[in-house]
């Protein structure tokens, strides 16, 4: 990488998250086509950085979500020293993220205040939360000059870039067939149960749908697998698990050329939306004012109850009952997906 004037982002550790701060690299690549933008992220999301033509360099630190790993933190950042980076954005608001461009002794470092950064950052930006609603909006505005500068709209939605080859060579390799119509769901959803519609509800939608001749994949991480196997029981077989069996970019291939997707308020939601795919989103402990799919409203559904007590944003549901959740009816669901394909 070349010195002089460059840009570094340290990157959220959740796959919803690194995709919607594609907003933020696309506004700082528009604003700024003479720079290149290295982002700092953890392995897992390189394939993922790999589809964003805003990227120039990803950067990897191996570092597990929560943990401080203070010695390869500090490796790290005295390595960037010698890139000469001008300005450092960071995304997480903790205390260890702002470490890297700290040790790398980038000029500028912006940010939220979060877990007081005091020196860590010297640009520390107020966050208004009524006047930036959304997760995006706080991350593009970070790109502004300055706090006083104004944020432009609309925000640049997340677009990720899809390899017809390997797609082509998934299709082979797993022999799916796409002669009929197919449908992904997408039931897993790493932060929590308070986020996850529950499996019996997934497997009466897929039912539902195979029996009106659609194809159903159950698409999701390994960690998915076992609630999968649970859904395609309930289908006796016919709707195809694939967790487990693709990578990050395997999934973002297969995904792109799907009639539609069901998922719930996960990373692979955020996926489905940045390749602009129909969608169904299902929102239980979270809200979609803060996180709601980035892609075109015609091609989007967003299934919410708003009871009394959400958002919680909590893993698990403090009261025990999952109701916000279980209590979104399966026809409801099933007549969302037909009002989009």
């Amino acid at each position: 990488m070349t010195g002089g004037g460059h840009i570094l982002v340290i990157a959220p550790s959740w796959i919803g998250d690194m995709v919607v701060a594609q907003s933020l690299f696309k506004k700082l690549k528009h604003d700024r086509a003479n720079r290149e933008i290295a982002v700092v992220a953890p392995p897992w999301s390189l394939p993922l950085l790999e589809r964003m033509p805003e990227v120039n360099h990803a950067l990897e630190l191996a570092v597990g979500h929560g943990e401080l790993g203070l010695r390869r933190r500090y490796r790290v950042g005295t390595r960037l020293r010698k890139q000469n980076f001008a300005w450092a954005i960071v995304l997480p608001r903790s205390f260890k993220s702002a470490l890297v461009p700290w040790f790398a002794r980038i000029p500028k470092r912006t940010g939220y205040l979060g877990e007081q950064r005091y020196g860590l950052l010297n640009d520390i930006r107020p966050l208004n939360r009524k006047r930036l609603p959304m997760m995006v909006q706080r991350y593009v505005a970070l790109a502004r000059s300055s706090p006083d500068a104004p944020l432009v709209e609309p925000v640049l939605w997340p677009r990720l870039m899809v390899n017809e080859d390997n797609r082509q060579f998934l299709l082979d390799r797993l022999r799916l067939h796409t002669q009929e119509p197919v449908i992904v769901l997408a039931p897993g959803a790493q932060y929590g149960p308070a986020k996850q519609w529950p499996a019996e509800h997934f497997a009466a939608l897929a039912r539902g749908l195979i029996r009106d001749g659609y194809k159903v994949w159950l698409m999701g991480s390994a960690r998915d697998e076992p609630i999968a196997d649970q859904i395609a029981q309930a289908c006796d077989g016919s709707a195809l698990n694939l967790c487990g069996r693709t990578q990050l970019q395997d999934v973002i291939d297969l995904m792109s050329g799907v009639r539609c997707v069901v998922s719930n308020d996960s990373g692979l939601m955020h996926i489905a939306a940045a390749l602009n795919r129909p969608l169904v989103a299902l929102y239980g402990s979270s809200q979609p004012g803060y996180t709601p799919p980035l892609s075109d409203a015609e091609r989007t559904s967003i299934v919410y109850l708003g009871l009394e007590c959400s958002p919680c944003f909590k893993r698990r549901c403090p009261f025990g009952h999952y109701n916000c959740l279980r209590q979104i009816e399966v026809s409801r669901v099933l007549r969302a997906v037909y009002d989009l394909v």
